[in-house]
């Protein structure tokens, strides 16, 4: 399996996708951050805007098979905005799947809840078969994360 993982810092994804992908998987993990510890044989970390790489260098590894977004805007502290740059990060990423990600690929991203959830949710949708909404259980009661997941690209 090959995972682009867009907002890898501080790597926890990255380091379970190497496991899950095994020693001849390949894992593509970027990120405005440094990420000072080892992540796997098999993951490759580049620093930098990931939705501003060119193409090339996104596509390392591509076609991928599962796309991971734990991309999150520098908040505010007003909500509103807030959600708006997240919706805006989610569906940036949700497009870079799209264009990257394997026939029947994945998709995973986070997004904060509010106003434009339905419209993020529609993006996805159109671009994979199913959507599904998941809450993890570690998720703090009042943050607004969630995340949606797209199975089987169109």
């Amino acid at each position: 399996m090959r995972v682009l993982d867009l907002g890898a810092a501080p790597g926890s994804w990255s380091m379970y996708a190497s496991q899950r992908v095994g020693p001849i998987g390949r894992i593509l993990a970027i990120d405005l951050q440094p990420i000072d510890y080892p992540l796997g044989s098999n993951v490759t970390f580049l620093q930098g805007d990931a939705l501003a790489l060119q193409e090339p260098a996104l596509a390392t590894f591509a076609p991928y098979d599962v796309v991971l977004s734990d991309m999150a805007p520098n908040t505010t502290g007003f909500s509103h905005v807030d959600e708006i740059r997240s919706a805006d990060l989610f569906m940036r990423a949700v497009d870079v799947a799209a264009s990257l990600g394997c026939r029947g690929s994945a998709f995973v991203g986070k997004l904060f809840m509010g106003a434009t959830f339905e419209q993020a949710r529609q993006h996805l949708r159109e671009r994979f078969n199913k959507v599904r909404i998941i809450r993890p259980e570690g998720t703090r009661r009042r943050s607004v994360e969630t995340f949606l997941i797209g199975i089987e690209r169109k």
